[in-house]
Formats: structure tokens, sequence, C-alpha cells
């Protein structure tokens, strides 16, 4: 956990938390520099293999700038990412393209900027490549995502490896994918890939997607195609809880090391989660108490707006009270938003709250501020870095004004 309490004030790094909730509106998020980079460093010190930070996580460019500074490449989904990534100061050579609704001003795009590689994610979007590539006069650079068809044994919300998801090429269509690269002038095979979902703690879900990789890799090459990059996606899970044990990166190399072994090729993983999730929490301020039959309600001023996956995912994240009082009641954290689904965690038990008091939302540093809305007209929240004692916005929190200038009221009404 990153939030130390000294003399029962809580501190992130050399950061007091207190005072910094005083100095700036809540609710907004909070990042650990040393945390981001001791997460990232102890996985590629593992693993000892090219890692491209899966940028759907926290896309914020100054955690882009931070993973890259230390080695990190980045995968991309969407040309928006591909920019940010690039504004960030990622080399293109060190981008991995994704996602499986790529347009054609998408691919376009990467490929004038000479990305390390597009993975192709349909047998449509190969042909597509391969024309623009025509048009261009350029020689493309390409991976396949292979949908492998295992079950990755998460939450059927971010499982994307089995036969029925949108996610990838079947199995079972490699050999027409091949066929139609080796007649193709404008692409180059360069590798393949995979990614079967998130939050996987079951060591043997990688020891099935390992195993059916190598076999793909071994059916792609009888067609004289050399794979030089061999991406094994990531997935890796994050204990949010006690309840979650958290997954041994060693086994994973062990694996790595005996399926691969005397493999020539460059092999990579596209973590997010496991990099960012456990750096980042939200500090919120209680606006108000009540009591509805039974249930005592805490309602706060983060909710389903500033962190949507307790609601879309039924996630359960910790919840740290600033104020450390010997008596203890159980607690409903809910939001400010007209949902009844705004609803951050139930039964938790919490030093006795009041209004004006701040909590904790911890581990949100992955598909939190990414997920964050506008619904109810609320204005996306700041995010802070924190290094050693120092701290610094890395993005302003919106106001209500610059929303409104977004919306353009017809002469005629």
């Amino acid at each position: 956990m990153i939030v130390k309490f000294k003399k029962n004030t809580p501190y992130i790094e050399g950061v007091n938390l207190s005072k910094l909730a005083k100095k700036i509106p809540t609710p907004f998020y909070v990042y650990s520099q040393k945390k981001i980079i001791d997460s990232y460093l102890n996985l590629y010190n593992i693993l000892k293999k090219e890692i491209f930070y899966s940028v759907k996580a926290n896309s914020n460019q100054a955690i882009i700038a931070l993973l890259n500074s230390i080695g990190s490449g980045c995968d991309v989904v969407s040309k928006e990412e591909l920019i940010r990534s690039l504004k960030a100061g990622v080399p293109a050579k060190k981008i991995i393209f994704e996602g499986v609704g790529k347009s054609e001003e998408d691919i376009k795009f990467a490929i004038k900027k000479r990305i390390r590689q597009i993975n192709v994610e349909s047998i449509q979007e190969l042909e597509t490549i391969n024309k623009i590539s025509k048009s261009l006069k350029l020689i493309t650079s390409i991976g396949i995502r292979i949908n492998p068809n295992i079950d990755s044994k998460t939450f059927k919300k971010i499982s994307t490896g089995k036969k029925n998801d949108k996610f990838g090429i079947d199995y079972n269509d490699i050999q027409k994918a091949c066929k139609i690269i080796k007649t193709s002038k404008n692409i180059s095979l360069k590798g393949i890939s995979c990614h079967v979902g998130s939050q996987i703690f079951q060591i043997k879900v990688f020891e099935k997607l390992f195993t059916k990789m190598k076999k793909a890799a071994n059916l792609v090459e009888k067609y004289d195609i050399y794979i030089e990059n061999l991406d094994l996606g990531g997935g890796f899970g994050v204990p949010y809880t006690k309840t979650n044990n958290r997954l041994n990166i060693i086994q994973v190399k062990k694996l790595v090391n005996r399926i691969f072994k005397n493999s020539t090729y460059k092999i990579s993983f596209e973590p997010g989660r496991f990099i960012v999730a456990q750096a980042g929490i939200i500090i919120t301020k209680i606006i108000t108490t009540k009591q509805n039959s039974k249930i005592n309600y805490i309602i706060a001023d983060a909710g389903m707006n500033t962190f949507l996956r307790p609601s879309m995912y039924n996630a359960s994240h910790n919840i740290i009270s600033f104020n450390k009082s010997h008596k203890k009641m159980k607690y409903t954290l809910a939001g400010p938003i007209c949902e009844s689904s705004d609803i951050i965690k139930k039964n938790i038990k919490l030093p006795k709250q009041e209004v004006g008091n701040y909590l904790a939302i911890c581990d949100t540093g992955a598909y939190g501020a990414v997920m964050a809305s506008n619904y109810n007209s609320k204005c996306l929240p700041a995010e802070v870095l924190i290094n050693k004692n120092k701290f610094v916005i890395i993005r302003n929190s919106q106001n209500i004004n610059s929303l409104l200038k977004l919306d353009k009221i017809p002469k005629w009404i």
C-alpha cells in the first residue's frame, strides 16, 4: 500500500495527504512515481523481456513519459493513444498498435508514423493495411493478434481470448492469414501476439496460452514466414483486496523459459494494470452522512463518474480513512451521482466519520481516470504525481465553463 501513516497522518512518499487535500479540490487522483518505477523494474528484472506498457490503463502523458524514460515501450489501442504516446516522447519504433476497430484513417496514420508494428485483428484488416500501404508505396510491419480460444478464468467483462470474444483472428484462420500475407507485397509479418484477459491469477492459464502460442508460431513458420516478435500479452493479476493472491511472476518466467526454450523470438509482454494500479489513490471528501433503514451511508464527492470500476465490474477497493478515531462503524460508501449503482463499497468498517473528512480509495492507478466521465455534468478530476517530497498536477481538473463552451445552441431555438 502506498499510503503510510506517520503519527496518524497519511503520506505518499514524503507528501502529507491531509495538507494536499486542502490545496486541491476533491475528488482527485494521486500517483506515486516511486511505486510506478518499482513495479515496472520489478517486472522487467524478473522477466528480462521487452515490456510495452498498455496505455489504456492510464494514458496521462506524464505516466507514459515516465515509463518511457526507464525503457518501456507502449501498446496502444487507438489513434488517440498513439498520438498521446508520440507526444510524450515515445519513439515510433517502440509502439505497437492493437485494437479491434481501427479505421482506415487510424491505419493510415500509424503507417505514416512507421511504428514498430500494427497488430491485425481480422482478415479484412489485413487486406486493408496492404491496400493502404500500397497506395503510400510503403511496406508496413504487422503482427497477427491470435484468438487462442482460452478461458482466462477471470470476470467475463474483461475476458478477451475465448472464441466468442470479438478480439483477434481465430486460431483456425491462421493458415488463411498466412496465405494472404504471402501474396501481399506491401505488408511484412514481424510477429504474432495474444491477450486473453485481465486479472489472471492462475498460472495454468498462462501455461495453456504460451503452449498454444508456440504451436501458432510453428504453424506460421510452415509457410516460410520468419517470426521475429512474439508478444505474450499481459493480464497479470493485481490484488485489490486481501482475498486475492498476487500472481507469481517468477512462475511466469519459468514457463517462458521452458516452453520457448531454444526459440529465437524476441518475446515481449504488454502489462498495464500490473504497473500502475497500486500506484494510485483517489482522495475524496465526505459530503454528508445519513442512515436509510439500518444502513449507514457516507456520501462522498467521488462517484461512478470519478471511478467506474465498482459499478461496472463489481470491483472491490480498500478504503482508508484519514482520521484515526478509535470508534469504528460499518458504512456503505456511495457517490453523489443519481444512480443506485453509484456505490463505491458496501459494509466497510471505518473510524466514525463526519462531514468534511477525507477518505482514500486505494489502488486506482489503472482504469480510473481514463474511464472517468462527465455524467451528471460533473467535471473530470485533477491528477497529481508525487515524487519524494514534491508533487505536481499532471492534469488540471475541468470546470463547468469549459464544458459549457463545448455545447452549441442553434439560433432557431
